[in-house]
Parts: structure tokens; C-alpha cells; sequence
């Protein structure tokens, strides 16, 4: 039996114009579970123009006591319902539910992190050189603001983007990637609980059409996209047609890279997490694993045992370490990576197909895969896979790993195992990348920025600077010496 969800506009819950409607599809079994809204550009209009509304008639001008009030009431409910919200998010995507646990925490923690910049946005008091004039600054927000989220994570990516929104004081319209909405129309139902006025938090679901008509839409004052590279261009180039503002996180091809003097164990756990953990369906997959000539043969017989003995299975299954991939496109996609990296050269020595057995059969499950004999500019060490495919490279110093680590057209994150601190810091700099991991990798936290360079994005998510994006400076100078004067002088 199928669950029947609505859209989610101006506080209301409403069938799609027209009640056109798509399957969600769990991976495990290639199951319809669950029937979701089909939107269309006028449920669009519907949903910015209910935002736009809720904006100007009250939102932008509430303090910020209230509007943290209720981000902190939304991650009470968040937190008390995690349990139910990471089964659904499992069975839509696939993820295991032990990360879909945390996750719903995690977005949880940036509710209430955010919740507490909501009433200490205070502008600059800034001196000038006369006397007799005030200049001081105000932080005001955007507006309506376009949140389209992907498929892998849509709880936490959504909370990177709606915890700083609401602080900020813009209301939003959400598109969840239509390979995973679930989460966000129940996620919605806790806004409503919350108690967010009608219009603050909008849901539209289904294709890419809905998708064009919200970053299309002029009334759209900014928009924040997480998905691929390819989409995150094309509507960065609708946006200019309006001049929107546009935080872009996109794909990556994340170097980890392994110096000989590194604490073994703790690299090759943190390589086999960085690229396997979520099937490789992140876009901080450490897809590509430099390690320096010295233990090249040590680390890879490692990792290959390693990967072998990952347990691939139902996620729902509280005992799995893997779950298949998302959805059928990814799964040819991935499969059809690993054809073509046999052909171009690359050695393969783990994995490289899909797991046999009964509970396999009907799902989307890719067996942990591990090439080594990988060129650097071949097509698996430059393109982003999004699954559980690794590269493993070798390099001799320190100048060749960033070489290597640098050259691709991504820059998003980096990871670097190592006991000196001085190489650390050295390395670091040099890594065109958006941040940096030494001696971890995959792990986050709700203070400290993230975004990429490059291919990566631009514009930056959690911590403090996430809030500039939905914030615009406004300066106000003012005269206090009733003086006339001469109104053709250039006044300094």
C-alpha cells in the first residue's frame, strides 16, 4: 500500500494542478511505496507567491527572538521524530539507517545553531573622516529564497540551507530532488507543528520542469542549488536573466592522500569510510586515494581487505554498511564507470560488479570497488562516479600530490593523513579546494563552513558565512550638521 502525499503552499496541503503524480521508488526491491505530487509552473507561481506574501506581510520584519523561538521548536520535533524520519529517508534512498539516524540530528543541530544567530544580526558602526556624519550598516534579508536540494541527503542538505534562510529572515520555496521528496513534504508537516506563519515554507515536488520554473521565476530573489555541475550551470545562466543571486554546492573528485609517515590504521579506515560510507553517493567522496610510493602495496592490500568485508544489504538492516545505490540511471551509470575503467588500463583488484545472491536480485547494489594502475587523467581519476568506485593513485612528494590533487576541474574538499604538522598546513594551502580534513574525513559540524571552488560551487553552507548568503548589507549615512551646502561638490 502506497502513502499519498500533497504539495505543501501558503500553509495549505493541495493536490498538484491538474493531479499529476510519480512513484517513489525504494532501491532495495525497485518498489513503488509512495505517491507524490507531480507540481506544475502554476503550483510554482502558487508557492513563490505565497512566500513573496508571507515576506512583506510580516516575516521579514519579525524579531529574532520569535523566528529562533521556532527554529528551536522545529528541531524538537525533528529530534523526537528522527527515528521515523531516518526509516523513511532509508527506504526512499537507500542510505543505511544508521547514517539516516544521524543525519536527522544533524539537521537537528543546525536548526538550533542557526536558531541562535537568528536575533544577533547586527550591523557596523563605521567611522568616518568627518565629524558630522553617522555611517552605520543594517543586515537585512534577501527575500524569497529558491532551496533545491539532491537526493543523496535530502534532510541534511535542506537543513544547511533552511536554518540559515529562516535566521536570516527570507521565506522559501523548496524542490527536493524528485529521486527522493518524501522526507521534505514529512519534514513539512513539522514546520506546520512548529508553527511557521503560512507562506514562510513552501514544498513543490517533481521533475526538472518544476525545477526551471522555480529558478526561472522572477520572483525569486535568490536561489541555493546542491546537486550536479552540469544543472548547477544551467541555472546559474536562467538566474542571470534576472540577476539572482545563485549559492551553488555541486560535484567533487576529492583527493585523500596518504603520506608515508601517516598513522596507517587511521588512513585506511578514513579512506574506506570516505569513499564506501553512503555507497560513494556524496559529492565529498574521497573518490580518488593518493598515497605515497613508500606504502603504496601496504595501503591498497589494506583497503582491499577492507572492502571486501563490507557488509552490503538491506539498509534497513541495522547490521548493513552498505546500501545499494539510489536509483536505476545510477546504477547503470556506476556499473558502466567500472566497464570502462577495465578497458582504459586501470587494475581491477576489489569488487567491480554486482553482489550475488538472493537479497541482490532486485535491488540497485554495487559491489565496493577498488582500482589501482590509475592514470591520473583518465576518465575515473577526472569524473565524478557517485558511487562506491575508488581510485587509487600513487605519487612520490609532496609537489606531485598536489599536482595530482589539483588537477581536476573540481575543488570541493580534501583530506590529508599525516604526523607533520608543518606538511599538514604546507599541503593544505596549496589545495585548491573549499576545506580541508587532516587526519579525518567526513566529518562535519554545524559551525564550521563548507562549499567548493572550481566545478565545486560557490558560496558557502553552515557556519556563520552561510547566513551572508541570504543577507544583504545595507549602508546608511547620515548627516547630523543642518549645514547647506554646495550641491554640485564632490563631498568626501
Amino acid at each position: 500500500m502506497t502513502t499519498c502525499y500533497q504539495l505543501y503552499i501558503g500553509g495549505a496541503w493541495r493536490d498538484a494542478t491538474g493531479g499529476a503524480t510519480f512513484p517513489a521508488i525504494n532501491p532495495v526491491n525497485q518498489q513503488a511505496w509512495a505517491d507524490l505530487p507531480q507540481a506544475s509552473a502554476e503550483d510554482v507561481d502558487a508557492a513563490v507567491s505565497a512566500a513573496r506574501e508571507a515576506f512583506d506581510g510580516g516575516w521579514k520584519d519579525t524579531n529574532g527572538l520569535t523566528r529562533a523561538t521556532l527554529m528551536q521548536r522545529l528541531a524538537e520535533l525533528l529530534e523526537s521524530d528522527a527515528e521515523r524520519m531516518a526509516q523513511l529517508e532509508t527506504t526512499d534512498n537507500g542510505k543505511v539507517i544508521r547514517e539516516t539516524r544521524v543525519q536527522m540530528r544533524f539537521a537537528a543541530r543546525n536548526y538550533r545553531y542557526f536558531a541562535g544567530w537568528a536575533d544577533k544580526l547586527q550591523g557596523d558602526s563605521i567611522p568616518l573622516d568627518r565629524a558630522e556624519l553617522v555611517d552605520f550598516t543594517t543586515r537585512e534579508p534577501r527575500g524569497v529564497a529558491a532551496l533545491i536540494t539532491s537526493w543523496n541527503s535530502p534532510m541534511a542538505i535542506l537543513a544547511n540551507k533552511l536554518a540559515p534562510a529562516l535566521a536570516a529572515g527570507c521565506t522559501v520555496v523548496i524542490k527536493p530532488s524528485e529521486m527522493a521528496s518524501v522526507t521534505t513534504l514529512a519534514f513539512a508537516e513539522l514546520c506546520e507543528r512548529a508553527g511557521f506563519p503560512p507562506g514562510v515554507i513552501n514544498v513543490v515536488t517533481g521533475d526538472g520542469s518544476v525545477g526551471a520554473a522555480l529558478t526561472g521565476h522572477p520572483g525569486v530573489d535568490l536561489i541555493s542549488f546542491t546537486g550536479g555541475t552540469a544543472t548547477g550551470k544551467a541555472i546559474s545562466r536562467v538566474a542571470a536573466e534576472h540577476l539572482t543571486p545563485v549559492t551553488l554546492e555541486l560535484g567533487g573528485k576529492s583527493a585523500n592522500i596518504v603520506f608515508a609517515d601517516a598513522d596507517l590504521k587511521q588512513a585506511v579506515t578514513g579512506a574506506v569510510a570516505g569513499i564506501f560510507a553512503a555507497a560513494g553517493q556524496t559529492c565529498i567522496a574521497g573518490s580518488r586515494l593518493l598515497v605515497q610510493r613508500d606504502i603504496y602495496d601496504q595501503v591498497v592490500a589494506q583497503v582491499c581487505e577492507r572492502a571486501r568485508a563490507i557488509r552490503v544489504g538491506d539498509p534497513r538492516d541495522e547490521s548493513t554498511e552498505m546500501g545499494p545505490v539510489a536509483t536505476k540511471a545510477q546504477h547503470r551509470r556506476v556499473l558502466d564507470f567500472i566497464d570502462r575503467a577495465r578497458t582504459q588500463g586501470a587494475t581491477l583488484v576489489a569488487g567491480g560488479g554486482e553482489p550475488q545472491g538472493d537479497v541482490y536480485t532486485r535491488g540497485y547494489f554495487v559491489e565496493p570497488t577498488v582500482f589501482t594502475d590509475v592514470e591520473p587523467d583518465s576518465e575515473l581519476a577526472q569524473e565524478e562516479v557517485f558511487g562506491p568506485v575508488l581510485a587509487i593513485i600513487p605519487f612520490e612528494t609532496e609537489e606531485q600530490a598536489i599536482a595530482i590533487a589539483n588537477g581536476t576541474a573540481y575543488g570541493l574538499v580534501a583530506g590529508l593523513w599525516t604526523q607533520n604538522l608543518a606538511r599538514a598546513h604546507r599541503v593544505a594551502r596549496q589545495l585548491q579546494v573549499g576545506g580541508v580534513w587532516v587526519n579525518t574525513y567526513r566529518t562535519n559540524a554545524a559551525q564550521a563552513p563548507f562549499g567548493g571552488v572550481k566545478a565545486s560551487g560557490s558560496g558557502r553552507e553552515r557556519g556563520l558565512h552561510a547566513l551572508d548568503e541570504y543577507l544583504e548589507i545595507k549602508n546608511l549615512m547620515i548627516d547630523l550638521s543642518n549645514e547647506a551646502r554646495d550641491p554640485f561638490a564632490i563631498r568626501t
